[in-house]
């Protein structure tokens, strides 16, 4: 989220700033420029309260006319600005340096007719930067109530162009200091923001993982998330109270259960010492009895396995796994399946070793059930990355894809084994037992038939061991 919040932050605060820096660094071009233009309508005013006093006549020159020459030739070497009086009719009366014209075209044309007209320039165009030219500012001398010359100075606009650049670049440095402190702000108000929202994530993850103790600090952030960081709280609680009760209940009714029912299997065993030998009856009764008591004992272990915590060691893994296969291989010798171990010697991981001998023993039973007489079930270790992984593949029928989807589901059984024995949640006891340590129980298709179940066990301690998944 903040990768998406973040760059619109910045964008608004550089069009605020783009919007506030570009009138500000035209309206410093334009002070500056105004200054410029200051000076020159005093200087042009001066120089046409000499002319004044000069004669105006085509021929001739006098002292006041050298006077004033002279002024304007001084003016022009001082500060390299042209300078010069003319005639209505755009004739020089002085002008330095000598020979220089009236201007008769451009910004220049039109302040020379704006002083015809009796006005001094007041409003010349912008100069910019990037932009070469000369400014041009005139005044009227007036004699008599008219308009009778023009003083026109014209000034090259170099200065005044770097003293512009120089104001904006200060602006610009300006803007970026507070362009990089908005952007810091930025940063420290989204982690504010966002740091309660990630913090939900974590525990919304964690339970979706089974970690139900996950809850999150109401404590900061804005008010809206620090509610729903609060209503995230009930909700777990609510969450955890729900299943807590189901799992007591499916415990109680468990164990209520077994006495009745022991009791009753005891009154079936009684009646067939009446009944002649082999009736079929009572021993389908019997059966189905002792299938009801191994469902109630595997709903008891469910529920055991969903409630308790893990306790986490750490295990030499290949040791219990080739001690759990050694347990099996008298049954699998029994049933004329060849069961084999492959792997290290040794190999560390964190688990519990209960639980995962419970599990390992309910997989590698699941195997032996389903594989055919003459086959074989492979049980293999690996240490993969940061996991120690357990692999049992047989050679049995194997799974559909639809059957892959719910393998491993309560009291689920396929369509084609309904005539093995089994309650149908030995591998649910299995993937809680697993889970509660961090470790994760896994099924795929074994190449060319059969079931590969891939046990995968932690190497380094897991943070936080919380509540199996549900």
């Amino acid at each position: 989220m903040r990768a998406r919040l973040l760059p619109l932050l910045i964008v608004l605060m550089a069009g605020v700033l783009l919007a506030l820096g570009l009138p500000l660094g035209a309206g410093t071009a334009a002070v500056l420029q105004q200054r410029v233009v200051v000076d020159r309508i005093d200087d042009t005013a001066r120089f046409a309260a000499l002319a004044q006093f000069v004669g105006l006549q085509q021929s001739g020159a006098d002292e006041r006319t050298a006077t004033l020459s002279a002024e304007l030739t001084r003016y022009e070497e001082l500060y390299g600005i042209r300078a010069g009086v003319f005639r209505r009719d755009r004739t020089a009366v002085a002008a330095a340096p000598a020979g220089w014209r009236a201007p008769d075209r451009g910004e220049g044309r039109r302040a020379f007719d704006e002083a015809l007209a009796g006005r001094r320039s007041h409003d010349p165009a912008q100069v910019w930067p990037w932009r070469h030219g000369r400014l041009t500012v005139a005044s009227p001398v007036i004699r008599d109530g008219d308009v009778v010359a023009v003083v026109v100075t014209d000034s090259p606009t170099g200065a005044l162009r770097s003293r512009i650049l120089h104001r904006w670049l200060l602006l610009a440095a300006g803007e970026t200091a507070a362009m990089l402190l908005a952007v810091a702000a930025a940063f420290r108000l989204t982690g504010w923001v966002l740091r309660p929202v990630r913090t939900l994530d974590a525990a919304a993850h964690g339970m979706a993982k089974g970690r139900l103790k996950a809850r999150v600090a109401a404590d900061s952030g804005p008010p809206e998330l620090r509610r729903l960081a609060r209503s995230f709280n009930e909700m777990a609680d609510n969450v955890e109270s729900v299943l807590e009760q189901q799992r007591a209940f499916v415990a109680d009714a468990s164990h209520q259960l077994r006495n009745p029912l022991a009791a009753l299997l005891l009154r079936i065993d009684l009646l067939a010492l009446d009944l002649p030998e082999g009736h079929a009856e009572v021993a389908s009764v019997r059966a189905e009895g002792k299938r009801l008591a191994r469902v109630l004992d595997d709903l008891l272990d469910l529920a055991l396995a969903e409630h308790s915590a893990a306790d986490l060691q750490l295990t030499d893994i290949a040791r219990l796994v080739a001690d759990r296969v050694g347990a099996w291989t008298p049954v699998a010798e029994r049933e004329e399946v060849a069961l084999e171990y492959t792997g290290p010697p040794a190999a560390t991981g964190w688990a519990d070793p209960v639980a995962l001998s419970s599990a390992l023993d309910a997989v590698v039973d699941n195997a032996l059930k389903f594989t055919p007489a003459g086959t074989r079930v492979e049980v293999s270790l690996a240490v993969v990355g940061d996991r120690v992984t357990v692999t049992v593949a047989d050679e049995g029928p194997g799974l559909t894809e639809e059957e892959l989807a719910r393998v491993g589901d309560r009291f689920w059984r396929s369509g084609r084994h309904q005539n093995v024995s089994g309650s149908g949640l030995g591998l649910s006891i299995s993937r809680a037992l697993l889970a509660a340590g961090g470790a994760t129980l896994s099924y795929a298709p074994n190449a060319p038939r059969g079931l590969r179940v891939t046990i995968r066990v932690p190497r380094e301690r897991p943070p936080d061991q919380g509540l199996p998944e549900t």
